[in-house]
């Protein structure tokens, strides 16, 4: 990981006042992947700081109510809907269709707080390109984590690191955001959960200034989630093992 020396701001009054308060400088989309998360959107969707330029929501071909109520709460959110099944593959056609200079994507299931936003926004101003929210690191934490996810995540941290020389805390959280211009250089090209892994794994390979920001893990408020932790964490481990194998990346 090229390690930036940020120091991000705690929850509190500053983080509320932040919230209300128009940055100047680059634009900030926020990109949510969605299925069936209806009765998580108005609690996502409030969270999210008023001086946010646009909110892309990416649906998976949801059969409940999400789109309907994105749209009621969010008149002026866009809506791009994905054929293809997956996380990786949502992820990969919202980072195409944001507009931001910065771009910002959290969970849709309520686990992720939009009031940490400005700290993303703030670590890719003070020049990190890519920017990990993490649950491990100083200052993080959660409520939702199982000893078996802890522990595969700390096994695929040591992998990275050994493999890659990435020194990340967290491997697996999807709180991530990254500059418009650098999504090229990370060549997503995965469609399932292990996509965040990926990610991080080819930002170290760009070269990409990257930092963690701490975050703290919530409950899923409503529903169930798609992951599997024995089946998503194969899949994870042979996403890390084809890539040390394969070379880098080539983009335009």
């Amino acid at each position: 990981m090229v390690a930036l020396n940020l120091d991000a701001p705690m929850s509190g009054a500053d983080d509320d006042f932040d919230r209300l308060s128009p940055p100047s400088g680059p634009t900030v989309s926020v990109m949510i992947p969605t299925l069936n998360e209806a009765g998580n959107l108005p609690y996502v969707l409030n969270t999210i700081p008023n001086w946010v330029d646009e909110i892309v929501l990416v649906d998976g071909r949801s059969h409940d109510d999400t789109l309907r109520i994105a749209k009621v709460l969010h008149p002026e959110i866009r809506i791009i809907k994905e054929l293809r099944p997956g996380k990786g593959a949502a992820m990969r056609a919202g980072f195409e269709a944001c507009k931001g200079d910065f771009i910002i994507a959290l969970d849709a299931d309520g686990s992720m707080d939009g009031a940490e936003i400005p700290r993303f926004r703030d670590a890719l101003a003070n020049g990190a390109d890519y920017v990990k929210g993490t649950r491990f690191g100083p200052g993080g934490g959660s409520a939702d984590i199982t000893a078996l996810r802890r522990f595969g995540d700390g096994g695929i941290c040591f992998l990275i690191r050994v493999l890659f020389g990435a020194r990340y805390t967290d491997a697996t959280y999807g709180y991530i955001a990254v500059r418009k211009d650098c999504i090229a250089r990370l060549g997503i090209d995965t469609d399932g959960f292990e996509v965040e892994t990926l990610i991080g794994i080819r930002a170290q390979r760009a070269g990409l200034r990257t930092t963690e920001v701490p975050c703290f893990e919530a409950v899923r408020i409503h529903g169930t989630s798609n992951l599997h932790a024995v089946k998503d964490g194969l899949r994870i481990f042979r996403t890390i093992v084809t890539e040390r194998l394969r070379g880098r990346i080539r983009v335009p």
